[in-house]
């Protein structure tokens, strides 16, 4: 009742595109200045914010994205454009959000989605579950959703031990860092989502 070529294959994909290691520095930018109990509950957030818009995705994406007239390159370009104006505000130290809400906000967006859970890592879950025929290959694919969120948790959680060692200097220049990552990230999700716009035309 499992597939193990089909877990490893998304499971790879999945961790090329969420890029655990990758996340570490933005989650440190973003959460900076807080205790560490409410880093560590935002990485656990925003790893089930991810969990929960893959496992909608993985059931109802097609219908989702058909109901709203929605195209993938469409969902690549706006993902592109929000993770771009996150990384402008890391650049340029204005990552201050209201006290109300900054625990949560941080937690969802940009962390949850759409970091963690972007169009890639949607568009790989939703063509996985579609090709997946069999309970054995059902289960193999959603085990290794499951697997590579336990990951993604497990990084960022033990990624705090590294604001210990960085102090707050280090912060800064990791908040620089990241916000360097995260636009070329984001500028090249657009490019991807204007070529498959181009080349569909």
């Amino acid at each position: 009742m499992f597939d193990v070529a089909v877990f490893a294959s998304l499971f790879v994909t999945l961790f090329v595109i969420m890029d655990p290691p990758g996340i570490m520095p933005i989650f440190l930018a973003l959460t900076a200045g807080r205790p560490a109990k409410v880093q560590r509950k935002m990485a656990f957030q925003a790893v089930c914010v991810a969990f929960g818009v893959i496992a909608v995705f993985g059931v109802l994406g097609h219908q989702i994205l058909a109901y709203l007239h929605v195209s993938v390159p469409a969902l690549m370009i706006a993902g592109g454009l929000l993770l771009l104006l996150i990384a402008l505000d890391l650049l340029t130290g204005k990552t201050e959000e209201p006290q109300q809400t900054k625990d949560v906000n941080v937690a969802l967006v940009p962390l949850g989605m759409p970091l963690l859970a972007g169009p890639g890592a949607i568009v790989s879950v939703i063509l996985a579950v579609q090709d997946a025929d069999g309970a054995s290959a059902q289960v193999s694919v959603w085990a290794a959703i499951v697997a590579m969120h336990v990951v993604l948790w497990l990084t960022m959680r033990y990624s705090l031990l590294i604001i210990r060692v960085i102090k707050d200097g280090g912060v800064v220049l990791v908040t620089r860092l990241a916000g360097m990552m995260l636009s070329a990230l984001a500028v090249q999700q657009i490019i991807n989502g204007v070529t498959q716009v181009v080349q569909g035309a």
